[in-house]
């Protein structure tokens, strides 16, 4: 298959490529960038005027909800959404029924992705088996069905003797941990801690619950020397340590949820189950630390936290509705609404998305290190071409993830998705979806 793509803004957030030139794709790859061969014959064009080509996007936290959830999400529909939004490669977090702790759930995981040819997914392999925070996973023969890292997703470690363990065998293999920062005992409540969680009467989680996690998983990289990727960090107490742990050399990257990333506590209103969300929505001073941690390079990447759930548990009372929302389809749009709000730019808003969690993935990425989250001449071609000048309304009925529900119904959001490219494979045409 022969691909052209004439006339679009071509960006490449890794170099700082910005030009209006033709992009030309054979057998999955990318072939040129700018002058195309004369007897190069494609067998499909795409007329990108108008239009940005990037990179596809690389999105750090997705649940697929399969196995054990299917209510909530299928591979087939989420995998759907992640083209539909630009997304072509993903990582989902391992607490999935029965959770990722086994070589063959991962495979198998893997081997039905890869048959709906549609966006990449890396998964994460539990830290500890079934996530109880007692005995470690075989991180070496996860990592050989295809693990990027080990997470215990939203299960914080107890025993940090345990973490202690696991970082070091970790470090003795040089494998990535993905932790959030989160104090098991503090960050049971369901809002911040603040005066509209006092006013709600909404049990509250401190931001200490963020900050005391935060200097363990710190004092126990000096200690081990292992590599930690921090997952949604939410307040600027943590964004302010998260910089000093990366002035003093610890191997530490982190992420910020679009949740966190444009939404404060008051946006709950009127226990509006929309918000329920973990982390918990903060207040302003900590949405604008993390803004400009964005933009300043101490936060590597934005995510989308896509965590789809289904009617039933979301229309409950603000404390019991099951906390999550969707997001893969809205991660470009408000990645750029941040860049026009922030002065960041279009080439930063793509960093945070492409580059930047391509970066946090290395050497996990294998093969295609140095080829996804940027547009290289010999690269895979995975691309998002999206009208970074058109316009379009959050309606949930129209989403394609099987979860409908998002805090950000009715907004209106830049960046809306043409095509997107997978392996040099159209997997979304937005006039024929």
């Amino acid at each position: 298959m022969k691909l052209l793509i004439k006339n679009g803004r071509v960006i490449n957030p890794a170099t700082g490529f910005d030009e209006r030139v033709d992009v030309a794709i054979a057998a999955g790859r990318i072939v040129s960038i700018g002058a195309v061969a004369a007897d190069f014959a494609p067998n499909k064009m795409i007329d990108a005027t108008g239009c940005v080509v990037a990179p596809g996007l690389v999105d750090l936290s997705v649940r697929l909800r399969e196995p054990g959830y299917e209510h909530e999400g299928m591979l087939a529909s989420e995998l759907a959404a992640a083209v539909a939004g630009g997304v072509t490669s993903l990582v989902c977090p391992p607490d999935t029924d029965p959770v990722l702790d086994e070589p063959g759930l991962v495979e198998m995981l893997k081997f039905r992705a890869e048959k709906l040819h549609q966006s990449r997914v890396f998964p994460l392999g539990a830290l500890t088996r079934g996530l109880q925070g007692m005995a470690l996973t075989e991180m070496v023969q996860l990592t050989e069905a295809g693990c990027v890292g080990f997470s215990q997703a939203e299960v914080p470690l107890e025993d940090t003797q345990v973490l202690m363990r696991a970082l070091q065998y970790a470090a003795s293999f040089d494998y990535t941990v993905w932790l959030r920062p989160q104090d098991m005992h503090l960050g049971k409540g369901v809002a911040a801690s603040g005066p509209l969680a006092t006013r709600l009467g909404l049990s509250g989680v401190p931001v200490a619950a963020e900050t005391i996690a935060l200097h363990t998983i710190f004092e126990l990289m000096r200690v081990t020397g292992a590599r930690v990727h921090l997952c949604r960090i939410s307040s600027a107490a943590g964004v302010a340590l998260v910089a000093q742990a990366k002035a003093d050399g610890l191997r530490v990257t982190c992420d910020v949820s679009i949740n966190s990333l444009h939404l404060t506590d008051t946006d709950i209103g009127y226990f509006d189950s929309r918000m329920r969300l973990d982390p918990p929505l903060r207040q302003q001073r900590d949405r604008d630390a993390l803004r400009l941690g964005l933009l300043d390079g101490t936060v590597d990447a934005l995510v989308s936290d896509h965590t789809p759930v289904d009617e039933d548990a979301k229309t409950l009372p603000f404390a019991e509705a099951e906390p999550g929302a969707t997001g893969l389809e809205l991660l470009l749009g408000l990645a750029c609404k941040w860049g026009d709000e922030s002065d960041a730019g279009l080439l930063r808003a793509l960093a945070v998305l492409t580059s930047e969690p391509a970066r946090v993935l290395g050497s996990a990425l294998g093969p295609l290190q140095g080829s996804v989250g940027q547009l290289v001449k010999g690269g895979v071609a995975d691309l998002c071409i999206f009208n970074s000048t058109s316009s379009w309304v959050v309606e949930p009925a129209a989403l394609r993830s099987q979860g409908k529900h998002t805090p950000f119904s009715g907004y209106e959001l830049p960046a809306r998705v043409g095509w997107t490219l997978v392996g040099g494979q159209v997997a979304y045409e937005a006039h024929s979806a």
